[in-house]
């Protein structure tokens, strides 16, 4: 598993890693303004990435203070001085907010620090105001220079050599409030925290029939309190981007009363702690309760969450987002140029990008004066279609219009899980069902998969039905593995006799198979002659046509969690090597990201062959590392991953070939992946797909609408799915060409394009291709293109 030759034989086209040498350079990384977890992990990225391309990496701790005052404060890191960090929330480097570096004096300072070491590359992990330092920092570097020289503390030369500073900065923020990235690094952890916190008040609040008001963080930005809204269905949420209108004591009084008349024991508001009126003055929690207790006599409290929110352990998403941007920092600093503007790594879709500082600083800064202008509607859509979007389902999801309100369609949409059992599932069926409601359908449900179909398992599913269904693990409608083959008879009897105009199927690859053989049966039954979409949800993130499926995140944080135990255990016994085999029938995605989010020593996955040479040359790695201070291992196996290299058969040869150096362990994680509750990103991200899933049908069936039309183009059967930024509507009938049926996955997955990342952090030798990195993107532009996949 050492060189990625496969990669390198893709043709001379490619760039390569190998062509950006870090020879001679010197690169300083700090993190600075408001901690955040997965900093951590960006440090140990940029590190890493820094050393393996030959240059110099050193830390600036304790932000631009450390920068200013120099000495102790600046040194130079090596491979081993981040080992461990990868799971620890906050940063190590330290982080303070500095007076001096605002004024030019202390800039000065800065400037001849960084210049006696040779530093001319900037890393700079922090918010909007730490990237906007940085900025003003580059374009005063070269007369700072000077000054210095004229001051006698450098000589010319130095001017000469040093003259260019290039700074690349990555956001780490909790309150997701930089415009240009869909996700800053920690703020899916700090919704985990919040989630966690829901999650158990929720089991209280019923206990008591109590309403409880809920302050998250978030002074200018709602994103935290909009999203964690989303992924508990609370009843009500105060944002400072979208305040409520005049009167809306009254609203959220009728709100919460109607939600108890609908037999719903608990309310949950969600305020964000800069949450404002229309006039701009400030909504507190104090506030909200007094008006609760006060009109509707509710038994009522009020919880702050704080600074929980910004501790703890990053999540396996926040690992990977840093991990992924530490590397295209390094990457975007070595092929920066005098000319190339200061750049921020980004997150579009699923695709890592650069964007020039100072316009996303700037549009950052539109918001607020947006804000401070009372102009709400355009605050909203420069937080950008991610915040824009999540406020729209928020609204369609939490406000139910009364029936004589609502246009009927005169149309049935039946809804259906099938496959595995995976966390987000209900999410998905209940944003599902209230978005077909809204729209004038009648939903209805059906139990226990095609074979619960088959056999009429079938029956209205309402509004309330679906209430609390967010934070619930596994499949409340039951799912089943049973392809609908050889019940077509039934299913179309079935279909007839509910009138059924549209199917989504909510599920992993046996649902997708499922769609083919219905659409192959069109011919025969006019009943399947209408739109059905499929909504990805596997942990084993296997479905043709999307690079997500709902899942494959609370999975991930499964196999991370556990990895972070084990290798607590490892380093108590010392010299201990772990093999983890994860879940994902022939897919190695879990045992891939796990292994980047575990900062594991090697992954076994099918799609990469190995030999006996490579298990040799991983045990020979184990080998050095046990003589280093990191004496601990972590290995992990997808469970299809050979058949021969079993999990016993590699652990018994580990346990062979490391006898006097190291032991070994080895743990079968099973059906625990697939089990609990959905992370945020789960909850989330099957809100907004199923959601937009169901906006497809109403389409669909309007077209249709006194035409009597039947379905029968390959555009009437879809997987939704994310595809690197957008979010595609995929006939099945064309990704068939994408499949390798024999086992069970798509034939291009673009997550294998991260594979050399894990083995360049574990210090392997390995072609890292950038041919995608490198061009400069603007803002304004970026936000026109297609449907966008926002996470």
């Amino acid at each position: 598993m050492g060189d990625d030759a496969s990669a390198t034989s893709r043709g001379s086209l490619r760039k390569f890693l190998e062509h950006l040498s870090g020879a001679g350079k010197a690169i300083g990384v700090l993190t600075s303004g408001g901690d955040a977890q997965g900093m951590n992990a960006a440090v140990r990225a940029v590190v890493r990435m820094g050393i393996y391309v030959g240059a110099k990496v050193y830390f600036i701790c304790e932000g631009y203070q450390g920068m200013v005052d120099g000495g102790s404060n600046i040194v130079e890191a090596d491979w081993e001085s981040v080992s461990s960090i990868l799971q620890v929330g906050g940063t190590i480097i330290g982080s303070a907010r500095c007076k001096a570096f605002r004024t030019r004096e202390g800039r000065l300072k800065a400037a001849g620090n960084l210049v006696r070491l040779g530093i001319t590359n900037l890393c700079v992990i922090g918010g909007d105001g730490s990237l906007t330092g940085a900025n003003i920092f580059r374009e005063e570097w070269n007369g700072l220079l000077e000054e210095l020289a004229q001051n006698g503390e450098i000589d010319k030369e130095a001017v000469q050599k040093y003259a260019h500073l290039n700074v690349v900065g990555m956001v780490g923020s909790i309150d997701n409030d930089f415009c240009g990235t869909d996700m800053t690094i920690g703020t899916d952890s700090a919704l985990h925290r919040i989630i966690e916190v829901v999650d158990a008040i929720m089991t209280t609040a019923q206990s008591h029939q109590r309403t409880f008001v809920l302050e998250v963080m978030g002074r200018h930005c709602g994103y935290l309190a909009l999203v964690s809204a989303l992924a508990c269905g609370a009843d009500w949420v105060f944002l400072p981007e979208s305040p409520p209108e005049e009167g809306w004591e009254e609203s959220m009084c009728n709100r919460l009363s109607e939600n108890r008349a609908r037999k719903k024991r608990l309310n949950i508001i969600i305020v964000a702690e800069g949450a404002i009126d229309t006039q701009n003055r400030p909504i507190t929690s104090e506030k909200i309760k007094e008006f609760v207790v006060s009109q509707l006599g509710y038994d009522t409290r009020v919880t702050i969450l704080g600074h929980v929110q910004r501790g703890g352990t990053p999540s396996a998403f926040d690992r990977i987002l840093a991990s992924r941007m530490g590397v295209e920092a390094v990457i975007a600093l070595l092929e920066a140029t005098p000319e190339t503007p200061a750049c921020v790594v980004s997150l579009s879709g699923n695709h890592a990008v650069r964007l020039p500082l100072v316009e996303c600083v700037q549009m950052t800064q539109d918001v607020q004066k947006a804000m401070d202008e009372r102009r709400f509607k355009d605050a909203v859509q420069l937080r950008g279609r991610n915040f824009e979007g999540n406020l729209k389902i928020y609204k369609r999801l939490a406000i139910k219009l009364p029936d004589d309100q609502i246009p009927k369609s005169n149309c049935n949409v039946a809804i259906i899980n099938v496959g595995a059992p995976a966390a987000g599932m209900n999410a998905a069926v209940r944003s599902a069902v209230r978005v077909g409601i809204a729209d004038g359908h009648k939903v209805f449900a059906v139990y226990d998969g095609f074979d619960g179909f088959a056999k009429g398992q079938i029956k209205e599913i309402g509004w309330g039905d679906v209430g609390g269904w967010t934070g619930q693990g596994g499949s409340l409608l039951g799912t089943k593995r049973i392809l609908p083959g050889k019940y077509l008879e039934k299913i179309a009897a079935q279909m007839h006799a509910h009138s059924i105009n549209a199917l989504l199927v909510i599920g992993g690859f046996e649902a997708y198979l499922g769609l083919l053989e219905l659409a192959a049966a069109r011919e025969k039954h006019e009943e399947f002659c209408v739109p059905m979409v499929m909504v990805p949800a596997t942990v084993s993130n296997n479905v043709p046509g999307s690079d997500f499926s709902i899942g494959a995140d609370t999975a991930l944080n499964t196999i991370t969690d556990t990895c972070d135990r084990i290798k607590q255990s490892a380093s108590g016994t010392k010299r201990r090597v772990f093999i983890i085999e994860t879940m994902g029938g022939y897919c190695g995605y879990l045992a891939n990201m796990g292994g980047l989010a575990a900062g594991a020593d090697a992954a076994y996955i099918y799609e990469e062959p190995f030999d006996i040479r490579d298990l040799q040359s991983n045990v020979e790695h184990l080998t050095e590392k046990m003589k280093t201070t990191i004496q601990r291992g972590l290995v992990l196996r997808n469970e299809s991953c050979s058949e021969n290299y079993t999990t016993d058969f590699i652990y018994q040869l580990y346990s062979e070939e490391g006898k006097g150096v190291f032991d070994c362990r080895k743990n079968v994680l099973g059906h625990m992946q697939q089990g609990g509750a959905p992370s945020p990103f789960d909850r989330n991200f099957g809100t907004k797909i199923s959601a937009r899933a169901m906006e497809w049908i109403t389409m669909k069936l309007k077209e249709s609408q006194g035409k009597g039309k039947k379905f029968v183009n390959d555009d009437s059967i879809c997987v939704l799915g994310i595809s690197k930024r957008n979010l595609l509507f995929q006939p099945v009938a064309e990704l068939k060409k994408e499949t390798d049926f024999e086992h069970r996955i798509p034939k291009v997955q673009w997550w294998l394009k991260l594979r050399p990342l894990m083995k360049i952090l574990a210090k392997y030798k390995a072609s890292y291709d950038v041919s995608d990195s490198g061009k400069l993107e603007h803002l304004r532009l970026r936000s026109t293109q297609g449907e966008p996949a926002a996470i």
